[in-house]
């Protein structure tokens, strides 16, 4: 359990952000009923009904979560060295887990879960009017490089070594520093 509990932190933090990041941007824009916890996660109650929101302010609740917790996976990023020089072996994972989740989970949101069900790109693309598959290619594009981000330079940091397909350097052997 102690092995995984870092993991687990990292991923309660990043749901608590994403989704306390959309209770108050529907708070700011009046959209906010509700918030609920399920055994799959935590969900926030909109007032307005999906099949009725119009307006630039759904792009702004579905999309700044996405936003900010991809900023916090870059700010965990360029503090990589110092978290993984942590003495505390526990901080030190919590670290890496952070700087992992919150690097790939809302690329992976914005990018290949829309294949599975709409979530926070139904209310991007219908608030801001862009198109559905460009955003899904921008966010796979970010997905792309910040998997090899972790791979070459998270990964060496860390020790750790790696023959799964998925985590493999996309160019090249080497990793970077």
């Amino acid at each position: 359990m102690k092995k995984y509990l870092p993991f687990i932190i990292a991923v309660i933090l990043f749901v608590v952000i994403h989704e306390g990041i959309h209770a108050v941007m529907a708070s700011v824009f009046g959209e906010y009923e509700s918030f609920r916890v399920h055994y799959y996660g935590f969900e926030v109650i909109y007032k307005t009904p999906v099949a009725e929101r119009e307006g630039v302010h759904w792009g702004y609740i579905s999309g700044v979560s996405n936003a900010v917790t991809l900023a916090i996976g870059y700010i965990f990023f360029l503090y990589r060295e110092k978290l993984a020089r942590l003495a505390n072996p526990f901080s030190r994972a919590l670290g890496y887990w952070s700087s992992f989740v919150f690097l790939l989970f809302d690329a992976l949101n914005l990018s290949v879960v829309p294949f599975i069900f709409n979530g926070d790109i139904g209310g991007i693309v219908r608030g801001f009017g862009v198109d559905r598959s460009l955003v899904q290619l921008l966010f796979f594009a970010v997905l792309l490089i910040n998997r090899e981000l972790i791979v070459r330079k998270l990964f060496p940091l860390y020790g750790i070594r790696t023959k799964h397909l998925l985590f493999q350097p996309l160019w090249g052997s080497k990793s970077i520093r």
